[in-house]
């Protein structure tokens, strides 16, 4: 008798254990479906450089959001993708740097692809393409290249415009200075450290809206300067982006940015 009731308690203590086991398991499984539910975003690390009004900057008047046309794109990009864009500002010097090592997952700051940076990582198709400019004071008397004689030429430090500038610099006899960031090289020329600068005409057509001592002309020799999101070697994002910013383009949102944030300069 006492082998079959302990045989019977046996089977029942079993059985409440598998139950609790059943109920932990369904358990455990609703809060797993509940958090797939309520699972956040991919995240997509974007490195670019602040200081390049009107593609990425900071208007301090209105508060310390990165804005601008290069910004607007890439969020609709991300939209596309389905990821959430987290933007890192760095100096421009800096950025395809951090791409390689993966502190960042794309580059977006107006930046041109050459040969140098093509050897390192890979670029999206072309998004917008601009002219470059020589801005100077208006009564530094330099209106055309020739002027640039002896005089001191402030360029982005690893950009296209320090390349162009070091052309220009061998054909009138002129020094190059590079710089970190623009504002520095329009404060230079404000102070007289600097006689010009080299800059895209997006980028000085808000110079010369804010400053009524500044003026700019066209280089002569136009270099093939078009902007493309940089991405690392090999990685499957270049095709990606590349769909995302032809669907943009079809739709017309390219456009309705250019119209929004870029004019030439007069």
């Amino acid at each position: 008798m006492k082998n079959k009731f302990f045989m019977l308690m046996l089977v029942l203590v079993i059985g409440v254990l598998a139950a609790c086991g059943t109920k932990e398991d369904k358990a455990n499984n609703a809060s797993s479906n509940a958090d797939k539910g309520t699972e956040e975003k991919q995240v997509l690390k974007v490195g670019t450089s602040a200081d390049y009004a009107p593609f990425e900057y900071v208007d301090v008047a209105k508060g310390e959001e990165i804005i601008g046309f290069d910004i607007d794109l890439i969020k609709l990009v991300g939209e596309k993708l389905g990821v959430e864009i987290q933007l890192q500002d760095m100096d421009f010097n800096s950025l395809v740097p951090a791409l390689q090592a993966g502190k960042v997952d794309v580059v977006i700051s107006g930046m041109s692809p050459n040969e140098e940076r093509e050897k390192v990582v890979d670029f999206s198709d072309k998004y917008n393409q601009t002219e470059q400019v020589i801005i100077v004071k208006k009564d530094s008397g330099i209106k055309k290249e020739a002027d640039l004689a002896g005089k001191k030429i402030g360029v982005q430090t690893a950009s296209i415009q320090e390349n162009l500038g070091n052309t220009i610099a061998k054909e009138v006899d002129a020094t190059v200075e590079g710089r970190t960031r623009i504002p520095e090289i329009i404060q230079d020329m404000m102070s007289k450290r600097l006689d010009a600068g080299i800059v895209e005409g997006g980028v000085a057509k808000g110079y010369l809206k804010t400053n009524d001592q500044l003026e700019a002309f066209p280089v002569k020799e136009q270099p093939e300067d078009f902007k493309a999101i940089a991405v690392p070697e090999g990685s499957d994002l270049k095709d990606k982006i590349n769909k995302a910013l032809k669907e943009l383009a079809d739709e017309g949102k390219i456009k309705e940015l250019e119209e929004k944030w870029l004019e030439k300069v007069q």
